[in-house]
This record gives C-alpha cells, structure tokens and sequence, in this order.
C-alpha cells in the first residue's frame, strides 16, 4: 500500500507513533519499568488518532533469543538483553563496561519501516543520562519516518529542556503542562480516558498513581521540579484502571507515587479498601519500587498494606547519620525506620522483600555507608545501594558542579559520582558487603536465617 491508500485509509486521523528508547548505561535492570506518562497521553488521545506502541524495554516482547540467559524472579522483576556499546569518551576514567539495554536498533527499525507514515512520534525517556537512546530513536524516525514530527517528553525532557531541544526534536514538553503539545497537534485531550495499555499485546506488570507529587523537599530528589504540587487522583479513576489492567491480565503493579503514605487516610487506605471487595482481590502483588517514607508506617498501615496484597516494601532509608538525615529533608530518622521495619514484620511481611535504600557517593560523604548497611541488616530486612546521582536545580546536585559539567547529562549517571567521590575499589567494596549481607537473610539447609 503506498502512501496515497495509508493516507485514504486513516481519512482525517493522524497516525502517532509511542516510542520508550532503549537504555545506554552501565548496568540497568526492569524494576517494573513502564513508561506511565507516554501512556496516560496517549489515552487522551484514544479515538481521535490511529496509534502505535514500541516499548524497548517491554520484556514481554523479546525474542526466544534474546530471552536465553535472562532471570526473572515471581515479583515480575527481570534483566533487559543488553549488546556492548561504545562507552562516552568522558567516561574514559570509569572501570566499567558501557551496554546498550533492550530490544535491538534493527527490531526498531523494520517496525518503523512497517508502520504507515506517521504524522508524530512521542517518546519518552527518565533518566536524563538515558538520551543516548533517545538520540538513537530520533535518528531512525528522521530516515525511516521523515514526514513525522517528533516531540520530546518526560523527566530528561522536563531537567534538561536545553539539552533535550539540542537533539533536534520539533517539541519538547516540560513537566505536566500539556496545553502546547495539544496545541502542536492540534487536538484536544480527552482527559477522562484510561491510559493506553492496549498498546501491549502482552500485559504481566502495570503500573499506577494514586498522587501526583511529593510534599517533601529533600535535597538530593528531582520531584519538586518534575511535580511541584501534591495532588491526590481521583479514587474512582484510579481504580478503574487497576480493574482495566486486572482485565488485561495484569499479576503485579507498581506504584509509581512518590509519597504513596502521605494523607493515607484520604489515597492509600481508601484504595485498599476498595480493592479488597473486588471479585479479583488477592490476585494481584503490590510493589513500592519508589521509596516509601517509613515515617508514615504505622502499625495500623502496615496491616493495611499487608492485608491489601503489597508484596515488596522498599523503604528510603537514605543513612543512619543522624545529622546527615537532618541536613538533606530530615525526611526519616533511624527510630523511624526501625520502627516501621517492626510493624512491617508484625503484620506479616516477608522481611526479605523489605528492603532500606541507603545512599552511596553522595557529595557530603558523611553518611557512614557502611554502619547504616549493617544497621538496616541488623533488623533482618535487605539492604539495596542507591546510586547519588547529581540532578540540576536540586541543592545537592548543583553542589558537584565543581568537579562535573551537569550541563551534560551524562555525568548524572548513577554509577559515575560514587566512584568519584569514594573510588571504584571502595564502591566495588561496599556492594561486595551488600550482596553478603543480603545473602545472609536467604534461611540456610536448616530453614534458619541469620540476623544481626
């Protein structure tokens, strides 16, 4: 068919491709990874455009081949197929390899080359050191789909708008504001519409928000910029999608708030009351890939959340340091934390899905990494190294702007500014520790788990 009968065909709807790029980075794992924003525009757009969906890192969608040797365990967690790539000339100090993360350039390409012209191609990407893959996409829409107009959106597009705009797309959409991608497409939203899911022909892990926002403002987190307000959804919308993902065969979802225990009593726990009366309940594993601030762990929430079917609890624990807690948000203090590990294993939790981030690399160095480790392990619960990572217009991220260029994004990789700050012996040191002290947790021939 050529382009005349693809035009006759599609009479007065534009055809909109999605597109989630590929991931160039130094190690990257699918912690239940689905690009939501991408997603919930694209259902405000149902009916009124013929779309298309190619997710890179859709694991559901890889090859036989490309599946050989990759794990996934029963949380709905898994390893992307990864290619060597050439690793950026200013990481030429870093001792780690460079990989290229998902499904492979020439799957993309005979896609787009199958796909009838399309008039606009969406993509999305988070971490703003990921845009190599973004760059990539855009250089295969321009070859293989020259007529489409190509629109940026997400949170590199959102931190590093003049860093995004210099890749060549023809929109770049900051944060939330929609108004001028509308414009630009000339349509108008259909706000109250589900996102767009039947993207997948193939559907195990969702993902959902019950908030917008955080009312935190730790020093080190991109929030306050991404989403500046917090916003409760409306509980109704909210689980109308769980029941469409449920529908769709959906076995684990992923909250992706980022203060999901905040004003519980009007979002979380009238969510899980509901869900607990649908004819589907218990079918489903809950996930808190963001971290979850214990300081809201009640006793009386962490039966809630049992009960209601979370499966993992990642907690940010960030350090034990009092004073280093204090000077980046004080968002939780050590009592905290241990207190809310307790109500956790009271209520049933298994502690070897209860996991304490702790903060590696990052610029102050006074967060005692090691005592925090062996602090969160002393309670029998999983310790999980985050990566400081120095985001621009946060107060500790423009703190590094004297030993980096955070005007390239690619020096806020996550692997990069530990090894600056501790070096790559003392990083491989603490993550040695890590995969220790976690395997200690896993019960021994004798069914015993060893703690403390």
């Amino acid at each position: 068919m050529n382009e005349k009968d693809w035009n006759r065909a599609f009479a007065m709807k534009p055809r909109v491709l999605l597109v989630q790029p590929p991931i160039y980075d130094f190690s990257a794992h699918d912690f239940w990874l689905k690009p939501y924003g991408l997603l919930r525009v694209a259902g405000q757009l149902r009916g009124q455009a013929e779309m298309a969906l190619f997710d890179s890192l859709d694991r559901e969608a890889f090859s036989p081949d490309e599946r050989i040797g990759l794990r996934e365990d029963d949380c709905g967690r898994g390893a992307f197929p990864s290619v060597p790539a050439a690793k950026p000339a200013l990481f030429k100090s870093i001792p780690r390899h460079y990989r290229r993360f998902g499904r492979s350039r020439e799957t993309f390409q005979r896609w787009l080359a199958d796909q009838p012209p399309a008039d606009f191609v969406l993509v999305q990407t988070v971490m703003t050191y990921w845009y190599l893959g973004v760059r990539e996409v855009m250089e295969d829409v321009r070859r293989l789909q020259p007529r489409a107009k190509i629109v940026l959106g997400g949170v590199y597009a959102t931190l590093c708008p003049a860093h995004a705009r210099s890749l060549g797309p023809d929109l770049v959409v900051w944060g939330s504001q929609l108004e001028p991608l509308w414009s630009f497409m000339g349509l108008k939203p259909r706000t109250q519409e589900l996102p767009y899911w039947e993207g997948y022909p193939q559907l195990k892990v969702g993902v959902l928000k019950l908030a917008q926002g955080c009312p935190f403002r730790c020093t080190y987190c991109s929030v306050p910029q991404v989403e500046p307000d917090f916003l409760p959804n409306d509980l109704d919308r909210a689980l109308e999608e769980m029941d469409e993902l449920v529908q769709r065969g959906v076995r684990h979802l992923a909250f992706y708030d980022d203060a999901l225990l905040y004003r519980a009593d009007l979002v979380l726990l009238p969510f899980l009351d509901a869900v607990r009366r649908k004819p589907w309940a218990g079918q489903v594993q809950l996930h808190t890939p963001n971290a979850l601030n214990a300081r809201f762990i009640t006793q009386d929430m962490a039966k809630a959340m049992v009960a209601g079917g979370f499966r993992t609890f990642h907690l940010g624990y960030e350090s034990s340091a009092y004073e280093w807690q204090k000077k980046t948000g004080g968002k939780v203090y050590a009592h905290e934390f241990e207190r809310a590990v307790r109500f956790l294993i009271e209520a049933g939790a298994d502690r070897r899905h209860i996991v304490a981030y702790l903060i590696v690399g990052h610029p102050s160095g006074d967060q005692n990494v090691e005592a925090s480790m062996r602090q969160a392990h002393a309670l029998g619960v999983r310790v999980m190294l985050a990566e400081f990572s120095p985001i621009p217009g946060t107060p500790d991220g423009e703190s590094c702007r004297s030993f980096i260029d955070l005007d390239e994004p690619l020096w806020h990789n996550k692997t990069v500014c530990p090894i600056l700050m501790l070096g790559a012996e003392e990083v491989q040191r603490l993550k040695h520790l890590q995969h220790q002290l976690n395997r200690s947790l896993l019960p021994n021939e004798a069914g015993v788990v060893s703690v403390g």
